[in-house]
């Protein structure tokens, strides 16, 4: 377990990366676990926040911390982000995580005020860097969303697909410790004015950088650069597909891209 310090400005977390958790995100992907290190992006369900019970608001996420919301009562999204691999995390060693509010944006927006945060994180091993982590999130009031787009009229196959039902999203949010009630209260996720659970940005993320692992190319040295486009909803088939060299996207069961990303070399 990570032990974990944090002031209004900053988290500090610092774990032993061990095989366990690891292995149980390999069995979510139905893959063989990693051997010596984690894979780009498995740093997620490591150097976790676990906040008390009382800390929590009613929508699971905490009510204060890093980032802290910006008022109480607002719906949270996960936009996207970009994640630099400068090595990997090793088994058996320590490693710590320092993360804090790199930036805040206040606009006016169609359904009301919106915030966007860019929370960054920096996490090293031995002393070195290992990995930058710039997750963008935006907070609104709470309003129903707009209507699903039609489907696609012609729905490729994509490269490889990854089944989504509610044991998948139940096991992503206990590994990763997210209590965000969307992703396994449906009561609640309609509530908020979603068409049902909603499936983790973050999952549709790591499915990315799993998609340029299985082509065979290293994000070690690389940044992949990503965007949730569109909100993704219930039980249904992912599919993933290359988009030129440097291109992936995730596209749901109607055919509509939910999810964009692109690996750059690192600077």
């Amino acid at each position: 377990m990570a032990d974990q310090h944090q002031t209004e400005q900053e988290q500090i977390a610092s774990e032993v990366i061990t095989e366990q958790p690891a292995q149980a995100l390999a069995g979510l992907f139905d893959i063989a676990a990693p051997a010596d290190a984690l894979p780009p992006f498995w740093h997620w369900v490591y150097l976790l926040e676990r906040p008390g019970q009382s800390a929590l608001a009613p929508d699971g996420h905490p009510k204060a911390g890093v980032p802290t919301p910006p008022a109480p009562g607002l719906a949270r999204m996960f936009a996207g982000g970009a994640t630099t691999t400068h090595r990997l995390l090793r088994f058996g060693e320590p490693a710590q995580r320092r993360t804090w509010v790199a930036d805040r944006q206040d606009k006016d927006g169609r359904s009301g005020p919106l915030t966007f945060l860019t929370v960054r994180s920096e996490v090293t091993q031995g002393g070195e860097l290992a990995i930058v982590d710039e997750q963008n999130l935006v907070y609104r009031e709470r309003t129903p969303l707009p209507a699903a787009e039609p489907a696609a009229a012609d729905i490729p196959a994509g490269d490889w697909g990854f089944e989504i039902d509610e044991l998948v999203l139940f096991r992503f949010s206990a590994l990763t410790y997210n209590s965000h009630r969307i992703h396994y209260d449906r009561e609640f996720a309609l509530a908020e004015g979603h068409r049902d659970l909603v499936v983790h940005g973050p999952l549709q993320a790591m499915l990315m950088a799993e998609q340029v692992r299985r082509s065979g190319r290293s994000l070690v040295g690389s940044t992949l650069r990503y965007r949730l486009v569109k909100p993704v909803y219930g039980a249904q088939r992912l599919t993933l597909h290359a988009v030129g060299p440097d291109g992936v996207e995730v596209r749901d069961g109607a055919g509509r891209v939910t999810a964009t990303a692109s690996v750059e070399t690192a600077e």
